[in-house]
């Protein structure tokens, strides 16, 4: 760990904060109905959307309508972009004629970009045409994105309303998301990685001579192994930077390439790696704010702010340590893995294994826990390379529900029923029926609150126990021993969570893992949403209740105490035996210089 090290993420944490409240006022004001800077431009288009899909954009529709709305839209994307995989060799934009994209994985696929999650397993290159990539994966990097920041501003009215019965039009918001929100800052954040050497063409791929042929090890299916010498590399390339930006800035995180943001062609320099760093986090930071100005309660917003600061540090430093400190069998090999000074110069220390030496420890830590914390799933660098509790931080995060900062919306909304616990908890302290912004929590509120965590945690459990014992799941897994099952795990908690990075050491594009984590996606989705809009039009019917000298204030350091605390508890009550018997059992036995 090193001052140049503290410095970048003391930047990062200011350039956040920064940001946050302009960016907060301006989704206020977007989803308010009131005028903005853009209103001009994209206020026409508005317009012609509402009349050629016939939507009244002042009629506003119950939870229910609500949530129906959303879930017919998700389904039709879903069967869409299924279709899009399956014709693809027909299909123009295809100049290396990639076949259709098998069953299995053309529903994993399909599930994944619909639910916000982008689990791949395939490599983009070698699998995805040109159109498929651009009409159906950058369309729902948009469209899910909106989906979930919709979902939040609806929860945000049912907080601020009184005695209302609906929570908006979700036509509206994810119009309004898309246009003035997610397009304008695509457009200027792509242009800015172009800048920086981020390709964006539809040029078929390159063969490029190699200077130096190289001998290469193959192995067929029956095991044997044969040596081929390769003459040529192939240089994939294609339409790269308008969807890098929108899976940074929508927390999408499915990359053009296999090797995802740790590839040059997506992220090639330091500025880049610092923009899409920023572009992850912006808009759900920004949320926080617009949920205290939304609720007229702004020291409430930046409470909820502090509490994803500290998660989100604490997380963070975490993993930094553990990989400045490197892997201790190599010191008991003579290794040094110190970071030292050569011509004036720091070099990277540490555990170097799966991180590119461009970005340094300090940027892979940051980034895994950026992206861990925000639902998104681009990488840098492998998870499955970095150290057991290294390693464990980024997996933690997920299982925590992303809500450090999480998802853009769905970070928020999960905060949000987080803090319907810690009041409920509250109330129980003090023997006072629990109070929220002026709103009585009642039964129902708090067993749709528990649905949600629950319904999380069978998902990830149930499917990570059957693929472990069974011969089909736990065949598929590259390494013995509890990392092994850290990355089933893993693969489990990330679909569910709708995070889409991946431990990387297990081969999970078979008929069962595609199957079973497409159905992981759509359940860590779309069943998390209905228990948790149910909360939101519970609220909205509600009168306001004076507060009196027994309300627990929910802007004070210890509400943020308490709400950190309840995160922590419902996370290590849920997922701490298997925590155990993965990364901090490996732990252990990496210090006893035990190799599996």
């Amino acid at each position: 760990m090193t001052v140049n090290g503290f410095l970048q993420v003391g930047i990062y944490f200011l350039i956040l904060l920064a940001i946050t409240k302009p960016l907060g006022v301006y989704m206020t004001r977007i989803f308010s109905g009131e005028r903005t800077f853009l209103s001009r431009v994209f206020g026409p288009v508005e317009r012609l959307i509402y009349r050629i899909c016939r939507i009244d954009e002042h009629e506003e529709q119950h939870w229910t309508a609500y949530t129906a709305a959303m879930l017919m839209f998700s389904v039709v994307g879903l069967l869409v972009l299924y279709g899009l995989q399956r014709l693809q060799y027909f299909l123009p934009l295809n100049p290396q004629g990639f076949p259709g994209v098998a069953p299995d994985l053309a529903f994993n696929t399909a599930s994944s970009f619909t639910t916000n999650t982008n689990w791949q397993a395939y490599s983009g290159e070698s699998t995805m045409s040109y159109l498929v990539q651009m009409a159906g994966l950058a369309f729902h990097n948009f469209v899910s994105a909106a989906t979930g920041i919709a979902l939040a501003i609806a929860f945000i009215r049912g907080i601020a309303r009184r005695e209302a019965k609906t929570l908006g039009n979700f036509w509206v918001d994810l119009t309004r998301t898309t246009l003035y929100v997610l397009l304008p800052f695509c457009i200027i954040g792509a242009l800015a990685l172009v800048s920086q050497g981020v390709v964006q063409n539809f040029s078929p791929y390159t063969q490029a001579t190699l200077v130096e042929p190289q001998q290469v090890e193959k192995t067929d299916d029956r095991g044997n192994k044969t040596v081929e010498t390769v003459t040529v590399q192939t240089i994939a390339q294609g339409p790269v930077a308008s969807q890098e930006i929108i899976k940074e800035l929508g927390t999408n995180g499915g990359g053009f390439f296999n090797a995802n943001s740790a590839h040059p062609f997506e992220n090639p320099t330091p500025f880049s790696n610092f923009l899409e760093m920023i572009a992850i986090f912006a808009i759900s930071s920004g949320l926080t704010y617009t949920l205290g100005r939304m609720t007229g309660n702004q020291k409430h917003g930046w409470a909820v702010f502090s509490a994803m600061v500290i998660l989100f540090l604490a997380g963070f430093f975490t993993v930094y340590y553990f990989e400045a400190r490197g892997n201790p069998i190599f010191n008991q090999h003579g290794v040094t893995q110190a970071a030292i000074e050569a011509d004036g110069q720091e070099q990277a220390g540490g555990n170097m294994e799966g991180k590119e030496v461009r970005f340094g420890i300090v940027n892979s830590a940051l980034w895994a826990t950026i992206t861990t914390d925000a639902s998104c799933g681009a990488v840098n660098s492998m998870h499955d390379s970095f150290t057991p509790l290294g390693g464990m931080i980024p997996l933690l995060n997920i299982m925590l529900g992303e809500i450090i900062f999480g998802g853009v919306g769905a970070g928020l909304y999960g905060m949000l029923v987080m803090i319907v616990l810690t009041v409920f908890i509250a109330g129980l302290m003090v023997g006072r029926t629990p109070e929220y912004l002026g709103k009585k929590i009642e039964a129902k509120d708090v067993k749709m609150a528990m649905l949600y965590v629950l319904v999380f945690a069978f998902s990830i459990l149930v499917f990570s126990a059957w693929s472990s014992v069974a011969a089909y799941g736990a065949s598929k897994v590259n390494n013995a021993g509890p990392h092994g099952l850290s990355e089933i795990v893993y693969a489990f908690t990330s679909a569910t969570g709708n995070n889409g990075s991946a431990f990387a050491g297990i081969n999970a594009n078979t008929l069962w893992y595609n199957t079973t984590m497409g159905i992981a996606m759509l359940v860590g989705r779309f069943l998390m949403i209905i228990p948790m809009m149910a909360i939101a039009g519970n609220l909205a019917t509600k009168k306001i209740v004076p507060p009196s000298a027994g309300t627990f204030p929910v802007h004070t350091p210890l509400f943020v105490v308490l709400l950190i605390g309840v995160i922590l508890i419902v996370g290590a009550l849920t997922f701490f035996p298997m925590l155990s018997l993965g990364p901090i059992v490996e732990h252990f036995l990496m210090e006893l210089g035990t190799l599996f």
